[in-house]
């Protein structure tokens, strides 16, 4: 099957078909450093680190640019309340939001650029966009006459005569037209500038993505992404501007996420319903917010929910709990006769083959999720029927989970020891409770000390004990576990 992409510019589907084969140039449009990264960032960030494992999975080059806006208005503002300078905010907020991602598991675009450091490509621009009719001088500030570009609101599908019918009143008076936009702000007071043929100012924002996109990967790329916000105008505004310098088509297929809700509702600061990634990541493993960011289409929106990160963080833990069921029976010393049944190994090419199947269709994560819950129900039917096989048996096994790892790494899951996973969910859910793991430890050893001397009535005060904490005792032949509620 062919990769197909939904192409926002044409509103379908579309064979995927780079510009040079095997060759991908792929950008996005990142954050402005002024806060900590959201739950909206991190849906973005993820769907497009899936987009870039799997276009590398299928064998292509990607180049890969992420952006950083790191001089606007909301930076010079929050700059300035918190007496520092706007580089000193930008970094900061650069620092944070690589360790959001990071612990997301996201791998580094190839290029990460920052607006300050590419002023030259968007003077460039802005040069040769006044040399064509396109921008004019207006005080200090150069503007993008929109109604001189043919084919404004291709991307979005807006009409220029409703635009500018519905376009507000309190117009910049320096404008010729209400929907031109700023090219080229021109210094004020106190504010971070640098020299330019219109004098000292800074860039627009719109400016910022066709100069860095254009700078690294060329005047035509092959996929821009970004979340739907988007469409509208900042991306409308890079077609225009890019096409009308260059000549040439910006963008080949764009690509945007769907909007991320909060318990059914519009997630946004004013409603006081918004999360940062750190305030999920407090009570959430990273990889429990992977999956749940995966687990639907990438152009469906999302609710995110405490239920739903709950539904999320049990399904994580079935797939953990068959993995670890998987390892351990290739590192054991078994000696049970047996094979392992050609089924496994028919169920393990075939899952592939729905896995590829699945991302070709637009990157469908949530069919391809699907079936490995069908794969591990196979697996873990397979070892209640041979849970301790010889040496021939773990070898076919052993041969099934490697083939199917490289898709485990695409989706960003799984790549934890278990152990070590399910101790950081314990830790996670503890964090908001009296009681730590050691104190839980301690109070099992004591109980299973009671049983032992038959002091049954001891034994279950401690367990009622624990239960009260949120703590579930669950006993079985190889001795206490236990889990939080």
């Amino acid at each position: 099957m062919t990769l197909t992409i939904y192409n926002t510019l044409t509103g379908k589907k579309e064979p995927f078909e780079p510009l040079e084969p095997n060759a991908i140039r792929m950008y996005k449009c990142g954050i402005t450093a002024y806060d900590f990264s959201h739950i909206g960032h991190a849906r973005s960030e993820v769907v497009f680190d899936v987009v870039y494992r799997y276009l590398r999975y299928k064998k292509f080059a990607v180049t890969y640019v992420r952006n950083f806006t790191d001089i606007d208005d909301k930076i010079i503002n929050r700059a300035n309340e918190l007496g520092i300078s706007t580089t000193e905010l930008s970094e900061r907020f650069i620092d944070e939001y690589h360790r959001d991602m990071d612990a997301l598991g996201l791998r580094r675009p190839d290029h990460e650029p920052k607006a300050t450091e590419s002023i030259q490509w968007m003077i460039d621009i802005i040069t040769k966009l006044e040399e064509k009719g396109y921008a004019y001088q207006a005080g200090g500030d150069v503007m993008f006459s929109v109604k001189k570009f043919q084919g404004y609101g291709k991307l979005s599908g807006r009409n220029l005569d409703d635009l500018v019918a519905g376009a507000r009143v309190d117009v910049d008076e320096k404008k010729q037209d209400p929907l031109d936009f700023v090219l080229w702000k021109g210094a004020k007071p106190g504010e971070p500038s640098w020299d330019s043929p219109w004098g000292p100012g800074r860039p627009g924002w719109h400016i910022e993505c066709s100069a860095m996109s254009s700078g690294i990967l060329g005047e035509t790329i092959d996929i821009h992404g970004g979340g739907k916000d988007l469409v509208f105008p900042h991306h409308e505004n890079e077609i225009a501007q890019s096409e009308a310098a260059s000549g040439k088509p910006f963008v080949r297929y764009w690509m945007h996420n769907g909007f991320v809700n909060r318990d059914q509702e519009k997630m946004s600061k004013s409603l006081g319903n918004f999360m940062t990634i750190r305030d999920i990541l407090e009570r959430y493993h990273p990889e429990v917010l992977r999956f749940f960011l995966i687990s639907s289409h990438y152009r469906s929106p999302i609710d995110f929910s405490d239920k739903n990160l709950h539904d999320a963080q049990e399904a994580l833990d079935r797939l953990y709990a068959m993995k670890d069921r998987v390892l351990s029976v290739i590192s054991s010393d078994g000696s049970d006769g047996g094979d392992i049944p050609q089924e496994l190994m028919d169920a393990s090419v075939k899952f592939i083959e729905e896995f590829i199947e699945s991302m070709d269709d637009d990157f469908n994560t949530a069919r391809a999720l699907g079936r490995l819950f069908d794969l591990a129900h196979v697996l873990n039917r397979i070892l209640d029927e041979l849970p301790n096989p010889g040496p021939p048996a773990r070898d076919e096994l052993k041969a099934a989970w490697e083939r199917i790892t490289p898709v485990l790494d695409v989706f960003g899951i799984l790549d934890t020891d278990p152990a070590r996973y399910f101790d950081e969910v314990k830790g996670l859910k503890l964090s908001d409770r009296d009681i730590d793991p050691d104190e839980i430890e301690r109070l099992i050893a004591e109980r299973t000390e009671a049983r032992a001397n038959k002091d049954f009535a001891a034994a279950d005060r401690i367990r009622d004990e624990l239960a009260e904490r949120g703590i579930i005792l669950e006993d079985g032949p190889d001795g206490t576990t236990w889990k939080a509620k």
